[in-house]
C-alpha cells in the first residue's frame, strides 16, 4: 500500500509515475507534465512536454459525497514505450506518441462536465493530409485484453510536433495516426456541405408543404393511387427535413439526454418511412405498368399505409428496445487540423446503424433500381410499338421523365455508395445537393411541369379569370377572321334543346359555349372558352355528330358578331 503525504514521483527509463493528494469535495484545477524522461512537474506544464494533463475544477462534480471523500489522490503515469499497449485491431492506424494515464483514486470518472486536456508530443511529424485521432485504452475490448477506443476523446489542436486531446473520462490515452485518409477532413469543405444541406432542407420543407397543400386542396389531383402515394412520401420527407433542421440545434444541449434520444429516434423513423414510401412507389409502378391485366388489390392504400408507416415504426421500436443508448449525441467527423466537428443526435451504435439504416436502405435501393430498369424497358417497348402516340415527345421530355422518376424512387441516395477514395468529395456534393433538395425537385417535376396541376392552379387561384367548369377542357377558339374583330358587349350563353327530349327517358344536356360575363376582352375573340361535353346515351346516340358541334360553334360566332 502506497501512503502519500503530499506529492510523490517515480522515474524510470520507460515509465514516469506521480501521485498527489487532493480534496475531492473542493477540487482545484491541477496539472501534471513530464518535460523530459528525467523529471515530472506537478505545476505548470512546459512549452513542449513529452506529455501533460490538466484536470478541470469540475472533475469531482458528478461524484456522490461518499465518492468525493474517496477522491483523495490523483495518479499520473507516462509510458515512453508502447510495448504493453499493442492492439491488432488498429489496422492501418499506428501509435504516434507516448501513452499517458490518469486516474482519481480507484473511481471511475466518466461524462465530465469539462474535458480533461491532454497534450502528447508526436513521435514523428504528421503529414498535412493524414488524420490524427485521440484514443484511450479500453480494457473491456478484445476479450478483456484491451484495445484502443476513440469514444469520448477529440482532437483540440494538432501540429507537426504535438497533439492536444480533450477527453470526458480518465484512463490511458494515446494518439492514433489514421492512414486510411477517408472522410471529409477539410473544415472549409465541410462548412460548404453543411450550408448546402441546411439550405436545401429548408427549401425542400417549403416546397414539400406547397406540394402537399396542392394535392390536398384539389380533389381531382388525388383520385389515383400514384398521387396518394406521392402525398405520403411528401409527408415523410417533410418531417424528415424538419427534424433534421432541429437536430443540430438540439445537440447544443448535451445535458438534455432524453431530448437528444427522442430527436434521433424520430429522425431515424422518418428516414426509414421516406425510404419505404419510395419503395412502395416502385411497387405500384410495377403493378401498373408490368402487371397491367387482371390486377386488383382491395384496400390498396390501406395496405400501403400499414407498410409505409408501420414497418419503419417496428424497426425503430426494436432498436430502442434493445438499448435506448443506441441513440444519442455523436461526433461524426474530425478535421485534418485536429478540431472536432459539431455533434449530432443520431445512432451511436455502429451495428444498429449498419443494420437498421444501411441494410434497410440497400434492400429498398436495390429493389427500386430493378423496378426503374423494368419500367424504363417497358416504356421503351410501348414507345416502339406505338410510335404515333409518342411522336410529339422529344428528348428533353424523356429526360425530364427519367429525372422525375429517379427522384421519386430515391435513386439519388445511391450516391452514398460511391463516396469513397479519390471521388469521395465529388459524390458527397452530389449526395448533399440532390437529397437535401429532393423536396424541391419533387415539386418541380410533380407540380410545376404537370399540366393538370397547373390547370387547377389557373382554375382556382386566378381570381376567376380562367376558371373551368366541371368536366371541361380548354380549347382556344381563334380564327384568322374573328381575331381581327373586337367584342363590344358581354357574350351571352347559347343553349340548345333536343326536339325529341320529351319522347325519351334519357336526358340530353345541350352543349354550350360560355364566357365569363364579367370579363371584357381587350380585342378579338381569341380567348379561352369552356366547351361542356353533352351527356349522350341510349336513343340520343345520333347526336354524337361533328355537325352538331359545328352548328353550335357557328351560332355562337353569329351571336358574337351581332
Amino acid at each position: 500500500k502506497l501512503v502519500v503525504q503530499q506529492e510523490v514521483s517515480i522515474l524510470t527509463k520507460s515509465v514516469a509515475l506521480a501521485v498527489k493528494t487532493v480534496d475531492g469535495s473542493n477540487f482545484q484545477q491541477t496539472s501534471f507534465s513530464i518535460p523530459d524522461p528525467n523529471s515530472v512537474s506537478m505545476t505548470e506544464a512546459s512549452s513542449l512536454p513529452q506529455g501533460s494533463v490538466t484536470f478541470p475544477s469540475t472533475l469531482t462534480a458528478n461524484l456522490s459525497p461518499e465518492q468525493q471523500l474517496q477522491a483523495s489522490r490523483l495518479q499520473f503515469n507516462f509510458y515512453q514505450k508502447s510495448t504493453v499497449f499493442q492492439d491488432p485491431a488498429l489496422g492501418s492506424s499506428r501509435l504516434n506518441s507516448g501513452i499517458l494515464g490518469a486516474s482519481v483514486a480507484n473511481l471511475s470518472i466518466q461524462s465530465l462536465r469539462d474535458d480533461v486536456v491532454i497534450t502528447l508530443r508526436n513521435t514523428e511529424p504528421i503529414p498535412a493530409n493524414f488524420v490524427v485521432s485521440c484514443a484511450f485504452w479500453d480494457f473491456s475490448v478484445n476479450g478483456g485484453s484491451g484495445g484502443w477506443n476513440r469514444n469520448g476523446c477529440s482532437v483540440q489542436n494538432s501540429t507537426d510536433n504535438e497533439t492536444v486531446c480533450a477527453c470526458n473520462h480518465l484512463t490511458s490515452f494515446g494518439v492514433l495516426l489514421d492512414l486510411s485518409r477517408t472522410g471529409i477532413t477539410s473544415p472549409l469543405q465541410d462548412t460548404i456541405l453543411t450550408y448546402i444541406t441546411y439550405i436545401g432542407c429548408g427549401v425542400s420543407a417549403i416546397f414539400l408543404s406547397v406540394t402537399l397543400l396542392t394535392y390536398l386542396a384539389f380533389g381531382k389531383l388525388r383520385k389515383d393511387i400514384p398521387s396518394k402515394i406521392l402525398i405520403q412520401l411528401c409527408l415523410a420527407l417533410l418531417f424528415l427535413n424538419l427534424v433534421f433542421l432541429l437536430d443540430s440545434w438540439l445537440a447544443l444541449y448535451p445535458n438534455a439526454k432524453g431530448l437528444c434520444i427522442s430527436t434521433a429516434w424520430f429522425l431515424h423513423y422518418f428516414l426509414l418511412a421516406s425510404f419505404t414510401w419510395m419503395g412502395l412507389e416502385a411497387v405500384h409502378m410495377y403493378i401498373a405498368l408490368v402487371k397491367v391485366f387482371n390486377t386488383y388489390i382491395s384496400n390498396h392504400m390501406l395496405k400501403f399505409s400499414l407498410v409505409g408507416w408501420g414497418v419503419p415504426l417496428l424497426v425503430v421500436i426494436i432498436v430502442i428496445a434493445i438499448d435506448k443508448d443506441n441513440y444519442g449525441l455523436v461526433g461524426y467527423a474530425k478535421y485534418s487540423d485536429g478540431t472536432p466537428s459539431d455533434d449530432f443526435c443520431w445512432l451511436k451504435n455502429d451495428i444498429a446503424f449498419y443494420v437498421a439504416v444501411v441494410a434497410y436502405f440497400c434492400v429498398i435501393f436495390l429493389f427500386n433500381l430493378i423496378m426503374f430498369v423494368v419500367v424504363m424497358v417497358q416504356l421503351c417497348r410501348i414507345k416502339r410499338q406505338n410510335p404515333h402516340n409518342t411522336r410529339h415527345r422529344n428528348g428533353v421530355q424523356d429526360l425530364r421523365s427519367v429525372i422525375g422518376l429517379t427522384l421519386l424512387l430515391g435513386l439519388s441516395w445511391g450516391f452514398a455508395f460511391f463516396a469513397w477514395g479519390p471521388v469521395n468529395l465529388a459524390f458527397m456534393y452530389l449526395f448533399a445537393i440532390f437529397n437535401s433538395f429532393q423536396g424541391f425537385f419533387i415539386f418541380v417535376f410533380h407540380c410545376a411541369v404537370k399540366e393538370n396541376v397547373r390547370r387547377q392552379w389557373r382554375t382556382y387561384l386566378c381570381c376567376g379569370r380562367l376558371r373551368l367548369a366541371e368536366n371541361s377542357e380548354w380549347s382556344r377558339t381563334a380564327t384568322q377572321k374573328t381575331e381581327k374583330k373586337s367584342v363590344s358587349a358581354n357574350t351571352r350563353v347559347i343553349s340548345l334543346s333536343s326536339d325529341n327530349s320529351s319522347r325519351s327517358n334519357n336526358s340530353f344536356n345541350s352543349s354550350i359555349l360560355a364566357s365569363d360575363p364579367q370579363e371584357r376582352p381587350a380585342g378579338g375573340i381569341g380567348m379561352y372558352w369552356c366547351l361542356q361535353t353533352p351527356n349522350i346515351s341510349g336513343s340520343d346516340q345520333q347526336w354524337r355528330n361533328p355537325l352538331m358541334y359545328m352548328l353550335i360553334y357557328i351560332l355562337a360566332l353569329i351571336k358574337v358578331e351581332a
